[in-house]
């Protein structure tokens, strides 16, 4: 689970209803069916409109990917295996990853390494998994921008809603008690609008934007690792290049390990 991404959620409802609370409002007044059926069913009707239905199918997956932890093998592991694969590769041979390539999980990975097995070239090898990599961003980025545009239209929805709600108010004066309660009730709307889009759909949208950037970032990372082991680099060669991938205290354990540290365990 994605603690950040619940815990955050859960702060969000806290603030609104303490804050609601300390200003003398009581949280029954967010009951309102006419500012959820404009908010709620309104921001869905919107993006409905806005994305084809072979986008919007993967909604309920694209929440799964924002409430569960990105299971991504760590930096490191990655650099020194792809030192411990040079170091065979230097002394038997690519033939020899054959059964390293078995072995490999992610399916990214085990395709850039077989194709440099069967004697691909170097170019070709970047040009498929580049190619694979972007086709991966162009999917991340649709789905982020369901919620990037659920957030632009909710808090709009929220100003539609909050004039419908002034209209039915005024329509009857007569009794200022009944016409203040109905102009409260109206800007409910309101709030559900910018709530919705400011603290849940636009701040979705940039956490899938992470953890899409993320991905990248290491699929880049194999690419390298792949042509580094293919071109015959040395170990200590590999490690230092994909190093420019890790953060300061990252590169600490690479650089305390010594040099060709990570590629003595192969």
């Amino acid at each position: 689970m994605d603690i950040s991404s619940v815990v955050g959620v859960i702060i969000a409802f806290i603030a609104l209803l303490v804050g609601m609370f300390l200003k003398g409002v009581t949280p029954e007044v967010l009951i309102n069916p006419a500012a959820i059926l404009i908010i709620i069913f309104g921001t869905i009707a919107a993006v409905t409109i806005a994305f084809p239905m072979k986008e919007l199918k993967r909604v309920p997956k694209l929440f799964k990917i924002l409430f569960s932890e990105t299971k991504l093998a760590s930096d490191i592991d990655l650099i020194k295996m792809f030192s411990q694969w040079a170091d065979l590769a230097r002394r038997e041979g690519l033939l020899a990853l054959e059964s390293k390539a078995a072995e490999v999980e992610d399916p990214f990975l085990k395709n850039g390494l077989t194709l440099a097995i069967d004697g691909q070239n170097a170019d070709y090898i970047r040009d498929v998994l580049t190619e694979e990599v972007e086709a991966m961003e162009d999917r991340h980025a649709s789905g982020a921008g369901i919620f990037s545009q659920a957030g632009t239209y909710a808090p709009t929805l929220g100003v539609l809603g909050a004039v419908v709600g002034l209209i039915a108010a005024l329509k009857d004066m007569s009794d200022i008690d009944k016409l203040g309660h109905a102009i409260s009730a109206a800007f409910v709307a309101t709030l559900l609008g910018i709530f919705t889009g400011y603290v849940l759909w636009h701040p979705f949208a940039n956490k899938l934007k992470r953890k899409s950037a993320v991905e990248v970032k290491q699929k880049q990372m194999m690419i390298e690792g792949i042509l580094s082991v293919l071109e015959g680099e040395a170990p200590r060669v590999i490690e230092q290049k994909l190093a420019s991938y890790l953060t300061m205290e990252e590169r600490k354990q690479i650089t305390e390990s010594g040099a060709g540290g990570l590629g003595k365990e192969a």
